[in-house]
């Protein structure tokens, strides 16, 4: 595998330029933020090449992956396309000797993780994921509350997202494209509480509730298709602790915040505007603080990447930490099939 001396030395590309979010241009940014250079784009839109063009003048641009990689110089491949295509075309990037990031989550079964760990060793790449949020401030300040040991022994992570809302008539609500409903800001928040739980998953419980939306006369697919109303899910390690995951799109009066971590001698609130730790006294008075979280730091994953590449510091997001909120939602779409808990 090639060797870099420095950072502008790693030459970067996107696989998708798509106007949702602006991530392509978001992606080639960061990675320039970080000292690299980018180089490529492909996108099957013409359009859209035509944006990236007018985003970075002198950027190469490619009608399909292959023409990409056999023609460009490109060393490091972000792919940010919808989620059942993220390993497929990690595995061609990866087998044609490139460093690969794939936008989270990572893949949609551990089956399809294993296949990319497994080519990056093959091939002596590098793999990782997107998982830029590992440094929001939320989970900054949450992982200093925990770690402080206000919180007690931790017993449980509630996580929650969504609310009752109409899904939008793109790919995202389609359940063989994005996986299901928990594989959209659900992988965000398990990355979240597996920086804070211990042990290893032992079994994972899942419920869905289907229909109401697909009933709709505008719904965008049919019932089976469309995401799940609402799906929930339980995950137990073998530390005792657990973690709860809700995606829903039917809650009208949905719970504050992102989600809870609860101790055995207080509680604390994760939300992105700001945290709230509410602590059980000795003389059994409740004492709550509130306050702003720290800054994010997501501009830390690319340059991990790059320190990576040319200096081998250790690789933050690894493929196998990437792989485990993957494992979690994969055994929870077999439980919401099978309608019982899955053993690990």
């Amino acid at each position: 595998m090639k060797k870099f001396s420095a950072p502008a030395e790693i030459k970067t590309g996107v696989i998708g330029y798509g106007g949702a979010y602006n991530m392509g241009r978001h992606h080639l940014h960061e990675m320039k933020a970080a000292g690299m250079t980018p180089l490529a784009v492909a996108e099957i839109n013409p359009d859209r090449l035509n944006a990236a063009r007018a985003d970075f003048p002198d950027i190469e641009t490619y009608a399909t992956v292959g023409e990409m990689l056999a023609k460009s110089a490109v060393d490091l491949v972000t792919v940010i396309t919808p989620h059942n295509t993220h390993a497929a075309l990690g595995v061609q990037i990866l087998e044609a000797g490139r460093h690969c990031v794939l936008e989270k989550p990572m893949a949609l079964t551990t089956t399809e993780c294993d296949t990319l760990i497994a080519t990056a060793g093959k091939h002596h790449a590098v793999v990782s994921t997107y998982h830029n949020r590992h440094w929001d401030g939320c989970i900054l300040k949450a992982l200093d509350v925990v770690n402080s040991g206000a919180l007690g022994d931790i017993v449980r992570i509630d996580l929650r997202a969504g609310a009752h809302e109409r899904p939008q008539k793109w790919w995202r609500s389609s359940r063989e494209i994005s996986g299901g409903s928990l594989y959209d800001w659900g992988v965000h928040l398990l990355e979240y509480a597996l920086q804070i739980v211990r042990g290893e998953l032992v079994e994972v419980s899942a419920y869905a509730w289907d229909g109401f939306w697909a009933a709709e006369k505008n719904a965008a697919h049919p019932p089976g298709v469309l995401n799940e109303d609402e799906a929930q899910l339980v995950a137990r390690f073998s530390s005792g602790q657990r973690v709860s995951l809700t995606q829903t799109s039917i809650d009208v009066l949905p719970e504050r915040g992102m989600g809870r971590i609860v101790g055995t001698r207080g509680t604390h609130l994760i939300d992105s505007s700001g945290y709230e730790t509410t602590i059980m006294l000795p003389t059994g008075d409740r004492q709550t603080t509130r306050g702003k979280n720290p800054p994010s730091q997501g501009e830390k994953f690319y340059q991990n990447i790059a320190a990576h590449l040319v200096t081998g510091e250790p690789l933050v997001i690894t493929p196998e930490w990437a792989r485990r909120p993957i494992q979690i939602l994969d055994l929870a779409m077999q439980s919401t099939r099978q309608k019982r808990a899955i053993s690990v």
